[in-house]
């Protein structure tokens, strides 16, 4: 049995995303060939994700100095305890995917606070004399991208997540572009179909 994490990156459902429509189609393919596995969703706008903000940087501050967890404020506590939550969770799972639309050129806001989740010195990656190692290995990842131009992957964005992944440690990562239906309106239900079956195919054997 794996523990396979799904992050919905776009605030909305799958009448009107591609990308979630792509992460649900995933889902469906994949129970229906691995019933037995544990699937967890986190939407990362519904869901609790703190961003790194005041209360964060100085509590790392604060810990990184020594400090004690509890001569944190409670709020200080609430927060840095979710941000730990979501990192264990990440770990915790064999398979991840992620989706989210391109949105002015880069992921959307939101799913940056939860990468900056899976990035934590002495958890997913360690400094060393010959530089920082990756942590999380052995997970396969896939993500799911909705482009209104064509970009193949040439993107911010695409070239952002894959460069954390990597950095972190996990080299397993496939790429699903749903992209063009901005350029090619008349094509969008085609893109959207043919997307949807590569992704499918994915889901028999991830």
């Amino acid at each position: 049995m794996s523990n396979v994490l799904l992050v919905k990156g776009h605030p909305l459902t799958s009448e009107t995303s591609f990308s979630v429509t792509g992460l649900e189609a995933f889902k469906a393919a994949y129970q229906a060939a691995n019933p037995n596995d544990t699937i967890t969703v986190l939407d990362v706008f519904a869901d609790n994700v703190p961003e790194i903000d005041a209360d964060i940087a100085s509590a790392f501050n604060t810990l990184a100095a020594g400090g004690e967890f509890g001569a944190l404020s409670p709020e200080q506590q609430a927060k840095v305890g979710r941000f730990g939550e979501l990192t264990d969770q990440f770990l915790a799972a064999d398979k991840v995917v992620i989706a989210n639309p391109l949105w002015n050129l880069q992921i959307p806001t939101r799913l940056k606070a939860w990468v900056d989740t899976i990035n934590v010195a002495g958890k997913t990656f360690k400094y060393t004399a010959e530089g920082p190692v990756g942590l999380a290995t052995g997970k396969k990842v896939l993500h799911i991208q909705a482009n209104g131009g064509v970009y193949g992957g040439n993107d911010f964005a695409s070239a952002y997540i894959n460069g954390v992944l990597n950095f972190i440690g996990i080299d397993d990562v496939t790429s699903v572009y749903i992209e063009g239906q901005a350029y090619a309106p008349e094509n969008a239900e085609q893109i959207l179909a043919d997307a949807v079956a590569k992704i499918e195919t994915i889901a028999q054997t991830f």
